[in-house]
């Protein structure tokens, strides 16, 4: 009820079966994450990357410490906004709209009566469903005046942000402004949840094993040496990419997907039958520490994927984070991308170290999250990046 409120079935992750969604999968698949336009963001990424260097090295100075949630959270916020509207917010609308991504996320992870029991509303106790009609009038209007001043300049032809392309489409492929809001939106919401989630993790588990670190920047002295690492890098950074792997395994943002999925007609699934309409979840992190998949399910060893290169696009079921089939995250292979490149900047740069105890317990809100945020120390490598 909470997703369908905020507008998200207008949007490609849970916009029901039919025409309209098959339209917004092959614009998401031709246009909006192809890979001509994941390569043309590269330089924005760089910029972000370094951003998020800088306000490691003022954490450090300033405080002997590092929240790297914050550092992360900020790094994707804005890395999403470069990609949809093409240009940073002024400091209101930002400000703005990180509240109102905060504010969907507590709702997004409320309990509500109304997903069990649909009564128009009188369920609502808890106000849930009020306020995420608040919000999404709040975000109509903020998208509304983008998309104004958008079209008062004009000319969408030349730039590669995602808004510019929703409005150069022609007419016959063209949508509604409305729209276009609720698929932005949710690639801003989706967008800043997740890779800054995975890093945290990522980082978190670094940290508790720096020997594996060690190797991670081994391999980036070899291939990159002093320069700073760059998309193309990565086919050769294969334990980064093990690393990453592995963490995905142990901690998969969605642990269970995806709440898009309906039962579409009756059907019999083994011994059990299964009505129309029914949501079906699959629980990834079950099957990611099912010991009759995996050989010591609960180590956290990246040569694993060292010994066999398994995909986690979706074609192997063992590891599909990103969901499988038709509804699997068209926007998967920008947010690797986007985490493999802040991954190597962060380590090769810096080693890092706890300044506070590492606590791996889990909070589950739209994603699951560290529920301590993860408190470090960054020294400077001797290596210096250029």
């Amino acid at each position: 009820m909470s997703a369908r409120l905020l507008m998200f079935e207008r949007a490609i992750g849970f916009a029901p079966s039919g025409e309209y969604w098959r339209h917004l999968r092959r614009m998401a698949a031709n246009n909006m994450f192809s890979p001509r336009r994941i390569a043309s963001l590269e330089r924005l990424r760089s910029r972000v990357a370094d951003d998020m260097m800088d306000r490691v090295c003022k954490e450090m100075e300033e405080t002997g410490m590092v929240v790297l949630r914050g550092v992360l959270q900020k790094g994707s916020l804005d890395s999403i906004v470069g990609s949809v509207f093409g240009r940073s917010l002024g400091e209101v609308e930002g400000k703005e709209l990180v509240e109102m991504v905060k504010e969907g996320y507590e709702l997004i992870g409320k309990f509500n009566l109304e997903d069990y029991f649909s009564l128009g509303g009188l369920l609502d106790f808890h106000g849930v469903g009020r306020r995420c009609k608040d919000l999404a009038l709040r975000v109509k209007a903020l998208m509304a005046n983008i998309i104004k001043e958008r079209r008062t300049l004009g000319d969408f032809s030349k730039q590669d942000d995602f808004l510019s392309l929703l409005l150069a489409l022609p007419k016959e492929e063209s949508i509604s402004d409305s729209d276009i809001i609720a698929v932005l939106w949710e690639m801003i919401f989706r967008g800043t949840d997740v890779v800054a989630i995975l890093l945290e993790w990522i980082m978190a588990r670094v940290v508790l094993h720096p020997k594996i670190q060690a190797k991670a920047q081994q391999e980036l002295d070899t291939f990159v040496g002093d320069r700073s690492v760059q998309d193309s890098d990565m086919s050769k950074l294969r334990y980064l990419q093990a690393t990453v792997k592995e963490v995905l395994r142990l901690h998969p943002p969605g642990p269970l997907l995806s709440w898009a999925r309906l039962a579409i007609r009756d059907v019999h699934v083994d011994k059990f039958f299964i009505p129309a309409g029914t949501t079906a979840m699959v629980n990834m992190w079950a099957i990611t520490h099912d010991g009759s998949i995996w050989k010591d399910p609960w180590a956290f060893r990246p040569e694993r994927f060292l010994e066999e290169d398994l995909s986690i696009l979706g074609s192997d079921l063992r590891l599909s984070p990103f969901g499988s089939g038709r509804r699997v995250c068209p926007g998967r292979v920008l947010g690797l991308t986007t985490v493999h490149l802040w991954l190597a900047r962060l380590l090769q740069q810096y080693d890092w170290t706890a300044a506070q105890p590492v606590q791996l317990s889990e909070y589950l809100r739209l994603s699951l999250e560290m529920k301590k945020p993860l408190v470090c120390r960054a020294v400077l490598r001797d290596r210096v990046v250029k």
